[in-house]
């Protein structure tokens, strides 16, 4: 056997590979120990404990909150504001005290021949008592407030509608109520009045005889069943030109997306005039060509099967809202926006509703009627305009039939404030608009709308001058920046 000394240890075949990996892993820890010693000799250190290197450090920039700073209005009180909730059902209680003889009854249970109140809202001050008090804040307090209520009378033995002052407000002892001649100088004709609730149009439809229903049905190839009915009906306006009547046409259409797009030639002519619904009737029917001067001449004509029949189209697809066809290029992706990476640039006091940008400033007021509205509109302090406030929204319409020639809406009558719905954002107004709640009454009771109104500057893209010229500050272009208040009522389907 061979002693110990004839052996000899293989050599490791990775062991130089090993040793110059450990080299490398040595260079680069002494390397980056180095570049650290030379960074920190650029920052010194304040071994006072007053000072720390995060805190020489440039902290990391971010952009602001799309959130307004406040605004300083003139006077801190918003003549025009609206009433609020809590204040309407106070007014509502003191109207209903039995002392007040009033005999009121709520509008989610009135009858026509009911006495309802069909209106609350603040009434504005008389311009000269603003105007003093606005001019001199600290001289001058502010007008007393007062609201406009409008109660539909239908239990009086002439049925009408009165306007009446309530206030001072709040209410305590001191309120009063008196009518109020200031606007309309009358009193207003009952068959003028405003629609309480969905209750009065569906006496309408109780004058429909179950035969002329079955007709319906059978010519339209459709159902009025409730939930399920495929048919959407719809009135024409004004009802009356001064009052003395109340009669209205009915225009059938599909009950589709884009319903109007969808008419079946198909119109009734109602007498709605007074209180009592029983009374109501059938005046004239109009369908295609064909005029009957009754109920009954339809239907005779119907059975016997002299009445022509109009073919309805099967195809209502093409008027919905809905994408359709192929998506076009590049439509996949999302759309420009602003950005105000700075902050916002104008100011907003949510709860006095006033706005105020680039020395510009104004109040904002909202009612039933027309909604938005602005006030003391000043620029630099100097007052530019007392009042902007739309009066009315006339859609006058024209055509063949009995509906489209005789129909001019006056939007005012059915409110457009209270048509006003939440905005959408991104859609209705850019996403760093700021939002502003309003409040309006109907008769039912009162709304507060969140989304209401939305504020924003925004770049037109488009330069308010440019001009060329060869000295200096002559050559340039102005920026086009315009602040925006918008508001959108949704009138009628």
């Amino acid at each position: 056997m061979s002693s110990n000394a004839e052996y000899r240890l293989l050599k490791d075949p990775n062991e130089p590979q090993e040793r110059s990996q450990k080299r490398r892993r040595f260079r680069r820890v002494v390397f980056a120990l180095v570049v650290l010693l030379v960074l920190l000799s650029f920052y010194p250190l304040d071994y006072d404990g007053n000072s720390s290197l995060l805190s020489q450090a440039e902290s990391l920039k971010q952009c602001s909150l799309p959130l307004p700073p406040r605004a300083a209005p003139p006077s801190p009180h918003n003549l025009w504001a609206s009433l609020t909730v809590s204040e309407t059902s106070e007014i509502q209680a003191w109207l209903e005290a039995p002392h007040r003889n009033l005999n009121l009854t709520r509008a989610s249970t009135s009858a026509l021949s009911d006495n309802t109140i069909f209106l609350i809202e603040t009434y504005y001050p008389p311009k000269a008592d603003a105007l003093a008090h606005l001019d001199s804040p600290a001289s001058f307090n502010p007008p007393e407030r007062y609201a406009r209520v409008t109660i539909h009378h239908g239990s009086a033995l002439e049925p009408t509608i009165k306007d009446y002052l309530v206030g001072p407000l709040p209410v305590d002892s001191s309120t009063t109520m008196k009518e109020l001649t200031d606007i309309y100088h009358r009193d207003i004709p009952f068959n003028a009045r405003g629609f309480i609730s969905i209750s009065e149009l569906l006496a309408v439809w109780n004058s429909y005889t179950p035969e002329f229903r079955a007709a319906i049905e059978d010519l339209f190839n459709a159902t009025l069943h409730g939930d399920q009915g495929t048919l959407a009906a719809s009135g024409s306006g004004p009802f009356s030109f001064d009052g003395s009547f109340r009669r209205i046409w009915i225009s059938w259409r599909k009950d589709v997306a884009g319903a109007w797009l969808h008419p079946l030639s198909f119109w009734n002519y109602f007498e709605v005039s007074g209180t009592d619904p029983s009374q109501w009737k059938v005046l004239k029917i109009v369908y295609g060509k064909q005029l009957f001067t009754s109920l009954e001449s339809f239907l005779e004509a119907y059975r016997n099967g002299t009445l022509e029949r109009r073919r309805v189209d099967g195809d209502v697809s093409w008027s919905t809202r809905k994408r359709v066809g192929s998506p076009r290029d590049l439509d996949h992706l999302p759309g420009p926006r602003s950005v105000s990476f700075a902050g916002l640039r104008f100011r907003v006091d949510r709860a006095k509703q006033y706005v105020s940008w680039m020395g510009w400033g104004m109040y904002l007021g909202f009612d039933r009627d027309m909604g938005l509205s602005l006030w003391d509109i000043r620029f630099k302090g100097s007052r530019i305009i007392y009042q902007l406030a739309p009066q009315e929204a006339l859609a006058h319409y024209g055509g063949n039939d009995p509906m489209q020639s005789t129909t001019a809406w006056q939007d005012r009558y059915f409110g457009m404030g209270s048509a006003v719905r939440d905005m959408l954002p991104g859609y209705d107004c850019p996403h760093e608009a700021v939002y502003l709640p309003a409040t309006t009454r109907t008769p039912l009771g009162s709304i507060t709308v969140e989304k209401a109104i939305c504020v924003f500057e925004q770049d037109t893209g488009k330069p308010i001058t440019r001009h060329t010229g060869y000295v200096d500050g002559e050559f340039g272009a102005v920026k086009g920046y315009v602040l925006v208040v918008r508001s959108i009522a949704a009138v009628g389907k």
